[in-house]
């Protein structure tokens, strides 16, 4: 039992690392406008956070230590800096979309204005992280995100021509309307929305925090191939259903709501109250990790004292950065700013800053003064290093691609 219960690791790390306000509203917005000629992103976007996942959490279990404290050790300190500085901003950019997705999910159901549920959910967001313990807060919530296969069942519902979707899929082509550039910007949007640094650094300190050994390594790589298969499947759901309601009608996806309509016309309140329950969940899961994600970065790089389950007053550092970074970003997102642009550029600089996360991890998962004989294997290193090329051509890609489809408009 003890082991089928850390396997929640991995679908709470896929409830709040793949399925995250971004990625909500990626899916439905490609799905609409591009159909299912983006799902190869969700597949190259699981095998490679698996991927990278898999070799943090080794490194975490192996050594005891978290990838941040060791890319300060084995990189230098001022490379290390610059990758801290990096993540974090776009953890805090990340947690003030997660803030108004979990609001503005609220919305749907209360028809109370997205901005007033804002400092209630980082109240309660604060509160797990004070009082919660991390396995009872990742059962919960991943488990409760689950509720978002009813997207995946409403693929079933709607009783679709496999042939086509499949064929779709397979063959992606550039829709009549889009341009070449816009269809790149995007699949490099979905692949921030789903290979966030978050999740990596997350998954790493999530190892460490549930005090896993050596002996857990199959516990690990059942954790990250597990978990990001589900939240892939739940990515390609929320994709078909917008490719088979919303492309037919015309419709941009512009808010949460029209996530959730195919859902709603499949199978009418019971969906929507299961759709709702689902993003509830996996966005404030979502923000859960990306505000611990962002004192993990800064406390691992400086050497500070750090845990969730540490109590205050032995991390009173860590701890003092989770309440200021949730402040920040509470203002933040009170200031009205659009919480879907925010969205979009929250996943397209996580996309541009995965080079800086992957290079350090795939370098330390090759050094035997920390793993010994725990190194990366000959498949391992040819995919991660294929992985690397590939991010490191999309951040070089990023800007002029932002700049020739003025943010995929």
């Amino acid at each position: 039992m003890k082991r089928v219960l850390s396997l929640l690791l991995g679908v709470f790390t896929a409830m709040g690392g793949f399925m995250d306000i971004g990625d909500l509203v990626t899916d439905a917005l490609v799905g609409a406008r591009f159909g299912l000629g983006l799902a190869w992103v969700t597949v190259v976007a699981v095998v490679g956070i698996a991927l990278y996942s898999e070799m943090a959490g080794r490194i975490a279990v192996v050594t005891g230590r978290t990838v941040f404290d060791l890319i300060r050790e084995r990189t230098g300190a001022r490379m290390g800096l610059s990758t801290v500085i990096a993540s974090y901003l776009v953890n805090a950019l990340a947690l003030i979309a997660e803030l108004c997705g979990v609001a503005l999910a609220i919305e749907l159901l209360a028809d109370i204005h997205y901005l007033l549920w804002v400092p209630p959910v980082a109240f309660l967001a604060w509160l797990v992280v004070w009082r919660l313990p991390f396995a009872y807060m990742e059962r919960l919530y991943g488990l409760l995100g689950l509720a978002l296969f009813v997207f995946v069942a409403a693929v079933w519902w709607f009783g679709p021509d496999w042939g086509a979707m499949w064929h779709d899929a397979t063959h992606p082509t550039v829709p009549h309307g889009e341009g070449h550039a816009t269809y790149f910007f995007y699949a490099l949007v979905l692949l921030g929305a789903q290979m966030n640094p978050y999740e990596v650094f997350f998954f790493s300190s999530g190892a460490v925090e549930h005090r896993w050994r050596p002996r857990n390594l199959l516990e690990v790589r059942v954790n990250a191939w597990l978990g990001y298969a589900v939240g892939g499947i739940l990515a390609i759901g929320i994709q078909a259903t917008a490719y088979l309601v919303l492309q037919p009608a015309g419709i941009h996806v512009e808010h949460l709501s029209q996530t959730v309509l195919p859902v709603v016309l499949a199978f009418g309140q019971v969906g929507f109250a299961l759709a709702i329950l689902g993003i509830v969940a996996s966005v404030f899961g979502a923000t859960l990790e990306t505000l611990l994600s962002s004192s993990y970065t800064i406390a691992h790089h400086f050497g500070w004292t750090w845990g969730k389950e540490t109590q205050p007053a032995k991390a009173a550092r860590f701890h003092t950065l989770l309440l200021v970074t949730l402040l920040c970003a509470t203002v933040v997102a009170l200031t009205t700013v659009n919480p879907i642009t925010v969205t979009i550029y929250a996943v397209y600089l996580a996309a541009v800053v995965l080079p800086l996360t992957f290079l350090p991890i795939l370098v330390i998962a090759n050094d035997r003064r920390y793993l010994g004989n725990r190194v990366n294997g000959r498949l391992t290193n040819t995919l991660g290093t294929i992985y690397l090329v590939a991010v490191t051509a999309g951040a070089v890609a990023a800007l002029p691609l932002l700049i020739a489809t003025k943010a995929g408009a």
